[in-house]
């Protein structure tokens, strides 16, 4: 069984053709090894948030792997602004993908490759308005994923697999654990979130280290927090830190910045607050909606 594809446009290597009907070659590295790297960039009212800070973080991903880059800022930009014209939809989530490009199967990372790049973009689903009202719920799991969480690889199996984990006990995310230093076991992500805990006003991640990727989000958060008068830190959060928060907060491409309430059915937060929204969460909120203006282009 194959599930059928929207009506939608995508960019091929430079050439915009319908979705269901893009090929690439069965040798690309891509689909052999996972051997590329991805971003998913949202767009409101047909601009693109904060695309220099995804091209930035595109560059440094392609580098890591020695990748070649495809295209320069404005080349991208230029192919990224003629595939969400082709598209009626005013907000939208643009997806971009590069890998290593098509040879015959060798672990070595064969040079002089052309790389294959992939671009699809779909309208935004925006999070339902009881779930900004109520906040979600998680659930917690073992972080089994590799060492190299730094880098936004296609490769994402382990994602997928700690995501299914919430998906079954029907929660929105899954906050991912890892074994390790005495004091854990530590906060790392969602499996596709970055993950934060308010701490006596504080807004709180994890550390930018080669088990997390750095969100656009985390820098956004950091420039809100000082907009807004909220400390912000990022830090090793222990399990049990995680347990005793007065809040708990997502942030992704889609998500934009959501309130956790309720995490392995308990609820979460202290006193009147516990199992609501919290007044971070509500601030925050806020200062994206204006940040969503002001950082677009």
């Amino acid at each position: 069984m194959t599930a059928p594809l929207p009506d939608l446009l995508c960019d091929l290597d430079g050439t915009l053709q319908p979705l269901a009907e893009a090929k690439v070659s069965v040798m690309d590295r891509g689909f052999l090894f996972g051997d590329g790297v991805y971003e998913a960039m949202p767009v409101y009212g047909r601009r693109i948030f904060r695309f220099d800070q995804h091209m930035a973080r595109l560059a440094r991903n392609l580098d890591k792997l020695r990748i070649p880059a495809p295209l320069d800022r404005d080349g991208w930009l230029a192919r990224i602004r003629r595939l969400i014209d082709a598209h009626a939809a005013e907000d939208q989530i643009v997806y971009l993908q590069v890998t290593r490009g098509v040879a015959m199967r060798e672990h070595v990372m064969l040079p002089g490759l052309t790389p294959t790049v992939f671009l699809f973009s779909q309208p935004m689903r925006p999070v339902p308005a009881e779930q900004r009202h109520h906040g979600v719920a998680c659930v917690t799991a073992r972080d089994l994923r590799w060492a190299r969480g730094d880098i936004k690889s296609i490769s994402l199996l382990g994602n997928v697999m700690a995501r299914q984990v919430s998906a079954d006990a029907g929660a929105a995310e899954t906050l991912l654990l890892r074994d390790g230093e005495p004091g854990g076991p530590w906060l790392t992500e969602g499996a596709s979130s970055n993950a934060w805990i308010v701490h006596e006003g504080a807004l709180l991640g994890p550390p930018m280290d080669g088990h997390v990727l750095e969100g656009i989000r985390v820098a956004l958060l950091r420039e809100l927090c000082e907009e807004e008068g909220i400390a912000f830190n990022l830090r090793p959060l222990s399990e049990a830190d995680l347990r005793a928060a007065d809040e708990v907060l997502l942030s992704s491409t889609g998500k934009e910045v959501l309130a956790v309430t309720r995490i392995d059915g308990e609820p979460v937060g202290h006193g009147a607050l516990r199992g609501k929204p919290g007044p971070v969460y509500a601030r925050l909120f806020e200062a994206y909606q204006r940040a969503k203006c002001e950082q677009s282009i």
